[in-house]
């Protein structure tokens, strides 16, 4: 009896065990979490930057399994430095900064370009629009930057070089972008300055600043800096790419596919994605600044063939650290993973 009892209690605790087996693994797998990246932008509403934002309004970062954070500095140099501090995994910044960081020991790699050219337009306030008709013209001026180290302090510093001014001659006055750049026209701490949209739509409408040079589309960057300038990008220091394939995949077909959408949308259409925080009261100025904009975007991410020459030559023209240098463009850059994606 007992014998009896014992047998059929073994048969029941093996059957129990044998459904338990069964329903585990019959079950739907639990996904896996998403892979968690932070990602330093610098100066989230500029529309040189739009990819950033307007991906994850558009949720591709989450279709590729990604959970991305979006942070924001003013300038591009304080993006990088957060970047080298391993407090963000990428920066959404100027590609420069990668041939600038090479010259100082430090490797970074642009995996994803956004804009063939800067974007960038040196502005004019109005009140020195008649001295002021050239870089040849600003000798003993104050001209604004985002900040120091910052893409628009070297751009600034190559126009000033290519027209006989040194940078001792000029003060440069960092002012961030927005707001603070406007508020920094309006009230006289700046001469001239290099910002982009939609600040430099809110500037002539308000009749505050005129172009001086405009670096917007191929024609007017080509004209002052002799070749397209890639700029807005995705980079990563080359240490975090080589342990981090799949992330650097996932993040290229998410930003290829909103350069896709770009291009295959109109400016309503663009805007109406956006947070209403971007565009405030006036979003018919914002819609025409970024129609605008639009011709700026590459349509694949991948780096313009004769883009790490020109932006080498700029550097070079100013930067003894990078001048005296050998810099190894290769190692600046990747079309690896934009090259991935159909």
């Amino acid at each position: 009896m007992n014998h009896a009892f014992s047998r059929s209690a073994r048969l029941t605790k093996f059957a129990l065990a044998s459904c338990l087996a069964l329903s585990v693994f019959s079950s739907p797998a639990k996904a896996a979490d998403p892979q968690k990246v932070t990602i330093m932008v610098g100066g989230i509403t500029k529309l040189i930057y739009l990819p950033a934002r307007l991906t994850e309004q558009l949720g591709y970062f989450k279709d590729e399994g990604l959970d991305v954070e979006l942070l924001s500095q003013p300038a591009g140099v304080d993006a990088e430095n957060e970047l080298l501090a391993g407090a963000v995994q990428a920066v959404v910044g100027f590609y420069d900064h990668s041939i600038d960081l090479q010259a100082k020991g430090k490797e970074v790699r642009a995996i994803v370009v956004f804009g063939q050219v800067p974007g960038e337009v040196e502005m004019v306030a109005s009140s020195q629009a008649a001295t002021i008709k050239s870089m040849a013209d600003v000798k003993g001026k104050t001209l604004g930057v985002t900040g120091l180290g910052s893409s628009t302090n070297f751009l600034t510093q190559y126009l000033a070089h290519l027209n006989g001014i040194s940078s001792s001659q000029y003060s440069v006055l960092p002012v961030g972008a927005d707001n603070s750049f406007i508020a920094a026209i309006k009230q006289n701490r700046i001469d001239a300055g290099m910002t982009t949209e939609p600040t430099v739509s809110q500037l002539l409408k308000s009749g505050d600043a005129k172009v001086l040079v405009d670096m917007r589309d191929v024609a007017g960057t080509r004209a002052a800096l002799g070749g397209t300038y890639p700029a807005s990008s995705l980079y990563v220091q080359s240490a975090w790419l080589d342990t981090h394939k799949d992330e650097a995949a996932k993040l290229a077909r998410a930003f290829v596919r909103t350069l896709q959408y770009l291009h295959t949308h109109s400016a309503d259409e663009i805007a109406a994605q956006m947070p209403k925080d971007y565009y405030g009261s006036d979003k018919a100025l914002y819609v025409s600044a970024l129609k605008a904009s639009l011709p700026m975007y590459t349509v694949d991410g991948k780096m313009p063939a004769d883009g790490p020459d020109t932006v080498l030559k700029v550097l070079a023209g100013f930067n003894p650290s990078v001048k005296d240098k050998h810099i190894d463009l290769s190692r600046t850059f990747t079309n690896q993973f934009v090259n991935q994606v159909k």
